[in-house]
């Protein structure tokens, strides 16, 4: 138990009811556990900290896509998940104001009337009487000596940091949302287009060899074997329009309005300008950057808290009431100094049994202390985890990226090679539909590529604590 200085015997009366609303504080000293992770990010390498981290980069650098900043700024005016956020951070605020109230005497002012008929009797008539009165009033009014309000209030305003926190979280996730919905649809209309492409070409390898076929210089399993190509590609195709419906259909549903018109036109996946090397610091910036932390820290501040007003309520609770005023029985004398009316009436209660009410309410505090303490490591963990498997993606994707533009570019000259000697009779239909098959997958899997290490930047972006200012 934490107790503040004795009151001096002169101190003013403003000064001695402060000093006594806040005496003494039964809330135990929070001490936060050790982040339970390891200094570094698995052995990768870290951005000194005064280099700056992602975090220090507002989501307009982050993106450069101008279509994609519009987006986001459509999204973060309408997204409906953002504005509950925010009404619950205003709901928060305001059970903290209420709560924050109670440490405050409550002052009232009143005015009566009352009329009232005495009967005849001992040889009096029956009267008729009325009484006017006027005064303030403070309510039921407790003396904090043991800091139970002050903990209730301590624990509400916790919670409303930690709803402001919850807030600037769901601003980031919506970012990177927005941003991972777009690349989702520049890759379904980029696919989409190859395929289409693709299509054609194997549409007119079709037509040819049905007119080979016609002249008797090839046989039926060619057509054949074109005609399940050129269906393939169809059903690609489909797939690829139902892609890009889907990823449109997200982003209306993440802006909270349908794309108007007049938007900037997009940038293709490869001309992109993402900042995708992204500096990430160190370990212990995490604590200070991340709001879904903060947001379990106040968590954990809040739940020590309880434990005070928990332990507060085993002891004795003192309310005051207290009036001032005047009443008279006409209204011309009623401020008369010899009508002035005052009570006072202070209480004093002491729990004595209740079949251990208290007691389990104590132990309910401290389990809850005990697991806040546990989502708060877990959050610590599962930050550094996503921060490492980001720069894991970091580390790898332009490497794999570069390996695939290659394997691009070597199934485009086997294409090429396989069509003369197809033309030339030398290889079998077989062949060259093999080469086309493998061209095309190739060059649909540097696509995806190309999206998943936009995906794993907005991942890192958002794992770093970034994503709050728009410059």
């Amino acid at each position: 138990m934490m107790c503040k200085p004795r009151i001096p015997a002169k101190a003013p009366a403003a000064l001695a009811l402060a000093l006594l609303l806040g005496a003494c504080s039964l809330t135990p000293v929070l001490e936060k556990p050790l982040p339970p992770v390891p200094a570094s990010f698995g052995g990768l390498a870290a951005s000194p900290p005064e280099a700056g981290t992602g975090a220090d980069l507002g989501w307009k650098t982050m993106f450069g896509d101008p279509r994609l900043q519009s987006l986001i700024d459509l999204a973060l005016k309408n997204n409906r998940d953002l504005r509950l956020a925010l009404l619950n951070v205003q709901a928060v605020r305001a059970q903290f104001d209420i709560q924050d109230s109670a440490r405050l005497p409550t002052l009232s002012a009143n005015a009566g009337l009352s009329r009232q008929r005495s009967p005849a009797g001992g040889g009096s008539a029956a009267s008729v009487g009325s009484q006017k009165s006027a005064g303030l009033s403070v309510s039921a009014f407790e003396l904090d000596l043991f800091g139970r309000v002050a903990a209730l209030s301590e624990a509400a305003f916790a919670r409303y940091v930690a709803s402001d926190a919850s807030r600037r979280a769901a601003q980031i996730a919506l970012v990177g949302a927005v941003a991972d919905a777009y690349f989702a649809q520049r890759l379904a209309e980029e696919q989409l287009l190859l395929t289409e492409s693709t299509l054609t070409d194997w549409q007119r390898s079709l037509e040819l060899a049905q007119q080979l076929k016609s002249a008797r210089q090839r046989s039926g399993l060619d057509v054949a074997e074109a005609e399940g190509q050129v269906a393939t590609a169809q059903a690609d195709r489909e797939a690829r329009l139902r892609a890009v419906a889907l990823a449109g259909n997200a982003l209306d549903l993440l802006t909270g309005v349908h794309a108007p018109a007049g938007l900037p036109p997009g940038v293709a996946l490869d001309k992109q300008p993402v900042l995708v090397q992204l500096p990430a610091g160190l370990p212990s910036d995490l604590l200070s950057r991340r709001p879904d932390i903060g947001q379990a820290e106040q968590g954990l501040l809040a739940a020590n808290a309880d434990i005070g007003a928990a332990r507060a309520a085993f002891f004795p609770q003192i309310s005051l009431t207290a009036s001032l005023g005047y009443a008279s029985p006409s209204l011309s004398g009623m401020f008369d100094s010899g009508q002035r009316v005052w009570s006072f009436a202070p209480q004093i209660t002491q729990p004595l049994f209740n079949h251990g009410k208290l007691r389990s309410e104590l132990r309910l505090a401290e389990v809850r202390k005990s697991a806040a303490v546990v989502e708060y490591e877990k959050a610590i963990q599962t930050a550094f985890r996503e921060v490492a498997d980001g720069l894991a993606g970091r580390a790898t994707y332009g490497r794999q990226i570069e390996a695939q533009s290659r394997v691009v570019q070597a199934a485009g000259r086997r294409l090429a090679l396989s069509r003369l000697r197809y033309d030339a009779g030398q290889d079998s239909r077989l062949e060259l539909l093999d080469a086309q098959r493998l061209l095309y997958a190739a060059q649909q899997n540097l696509l995806e590529l190309r999206r998943n290490e936009f995906g794993n930047a907005v991942a890192l972006y958002k794992a770093l604590g970034g994503g709050l200012s728009s410059s």
